[in-house]
């Protein structure tokens, strides 16, 4: 059996037929255009690749689209349903209670910037936000702009609290966010997957922190509230914001599938009924509810809907979230996509542990063969378990960004920057990293190839600055066959 086609180990809840099915990488790809295009696709963390059904959907529903909520006609009703049904599919996917959970936005920086706006009423002067070193400028800048920019122009001064992590593992400094945390702290922010160094914070134990504020909150609660970025933790793990007690979540579903901006915001219902909305016009205005001297909003999810929505993207992403389960658990008799009965969650719980244990295998891989490089440093957690799907790194002596180009040149895709992780970046005293990262379509054969003309531009550049003899011995060493590689001479 090949490393490519294997049993998986689940360590989620599921029947045994979920569980023990073969998992077959080869067959997962089949649905993809990008494999027969020569590219090693291993810079999935910033974007995913699009299967064919999902392009084919988007085609079939430009050529009937028709706006929403406007019922007058046959096709507009039709497609309401189908809008409405797709955002009932994002709530049973993340385990929320309803579509009154859900509001869809552009990406995880738009559902940031929602919860600022929707909250900025109620801070008071005095108060504090805690964020974290580890987290993607979009859930920094929004509070940095809120403390420094907007609030003081009404007389109302706020402090941004920075947690630091361990700069040799990555891990968030659980102790120094506990400081941190007190009785004017009105919201925690926290990656639950950190984009650049990998590691996964401990969400229960930051929400136990968050939950112990004492803040006052306008509502009578006395806690902080929590928002988790799950950019980077959604796309590759069986999510229940039910039972991680978030306040809100934000997602996106362009790296899980769908290749357009779509993005989540998912909070709890009494907040987004207390909260005012953070657009004003469109469909979140009640039904003969605007007058000279009044306004009234809609009810919920339409509270905050800003307008005419991303109709076809939104039903795109709830078909991708469908598709997910039936490839990841092939065999299966019943197939979701396209299926009108609801979504089992059941099916997505197995789905999402058998793809997070396939990553998992995918990131140990890595992790183990760049290891072996010389003069390369890893960042984050070195053991897979404890990361995303990711490994950023650097090698001595090198630029990052001509790292990345000389792997574009031996068709390997990368990412180089600071991955819009300027904090932990600076932290470490670096301007950049090169990154890898992965999804459930990436074999093993891509691990090596990736890592390996890695390590073949290490090397040639090595042999460039070494002196004449070392080059000479250097050329005479037989390259392994498996890769070839074609080296930019720049480099």
């Amino acid at each position: 059996m090949s490393a490519a086609t294997m049993p998986l180990e689940n360590t989620t809840m599921g029947t045994p037929a979920r569980q023990n099915q073969a998992w077959s990488v080869e067959a997962i790809r089949s649905h993809f255009d990008f494999v027969h295009a020569g590219r090693t696709v291993t810079n999935n963390a910033a974007s995913t690749q699009p299967p064919r059904e999902l392009l084919a959907l988007h085609h079939t529903l430009a050529q009937q689209y028709v706006n929403v909520h406007r019922v007058q006609s046959s096709a507009s009703m039709h497609t309401t349903k189908r809008f409405e049904a797709a955002c009932d599919d994002i709530a049973c996917f993340v385990g929320a209670s309803s579509r009154n959970n859900i509001i869809v936005v552009h990406n995880p920086t738009a559902a940031h910037n929602a919860v600022m706006y929707s909250l900025m009423t109620e801070f008071r002067d005095g108060d504090n936000i805690v964020t974290t070193e580890l987290e993607h400028n979009s859930n920094f800048v929004p509070w940095f702009a809120l403390c420094n920019h907007i609030l003081p122009k009404f007389g109302r001064h706020l402090t941004l609290r920075l947690t630091r992590f361990d700069p040799d593992s990555g891990e968030l400094d659980l102790a120094h966010l506990a400081s941190l945390i007190d009785d004017r702290t009105k919201l925690v922010c926290c990656t639950a997957a950190a984009n650049f160094l990998g590691p996964k914070p401990p969400i229960a134990a930051v929400r136990t922190l968050a939950a112990a504020s004492r803040y006052s909150q306008p509502n009578g609660e006395r806690r902080s509230y929590l928002l988790v970025d799950g950019a980077q933790w959604v796309p590759g793990n069986a999510v229940d914001f039910a039972s991680l007690d978030a306040d809100y979540l934000s997602f996106s579903f362009h790296k899980m599938l769908v290749p357009f901006g779509v993005g989540v915001l998912v909070a709890k219902e009494h907040l987004l009924e207390s909260s005012l909305p953070f657009m004003y016009g469109g469909d979140m205005v009640g039904e003969g509810q605007v007058f000279a001297d009044r306004v009234g909003f809609n009810a919920l999810p339409l509270k905050y809907a800003e307008g005419t929505p991303h109709i076809i993207g939104t039903i795109v992403a709830a078909q991708a979230l469908r598709l997910i389960p039936d490839l990841a658990l092939q065999g299966r008799q019943a197939h979701s996509f396209g299926s009108p009965r609801d979504i089992d969650r059941a099916d997505v719980v197995a789905a999402m542990g058998r793809i997070a244990s396939w990553n998992g295998r995918l990131a140990a891989q890595a992790l183990e063969r760049l290891a072996a490089i010389p003069c390369l440093t890893i960042y984050g957690p070195r053991e897979a378990q404890r990361r995303s799907l990711l490994v950023a790194f650097n090698v001595q002596g090198r630029d990052a960004v001509n790292l990345a180009r000389a792997l574009n040149e031996a068709s390997v895709e990368a990412r180089a920057g600071c991955h819009c992780a300027a904090l932990a970046h600076r932290s470490l005293g670096i301007n950049a990293s090169c990154r890898l990262s992965f999804y459930f379509y990436n074999t093993p054969a891509e691990v090596d190839r990736a890592v390996d003309a890695l390590a073949a531009i290490v090397a040639a550049r090595s042999v460039a600055l070494a002196s004449p003899r070392e080059r000479a011995r250097a050329q005479t060493r037989p390259r392994s066959a498996a890769t070839p590689l074609h080296l930019s001479p720049a480099f």
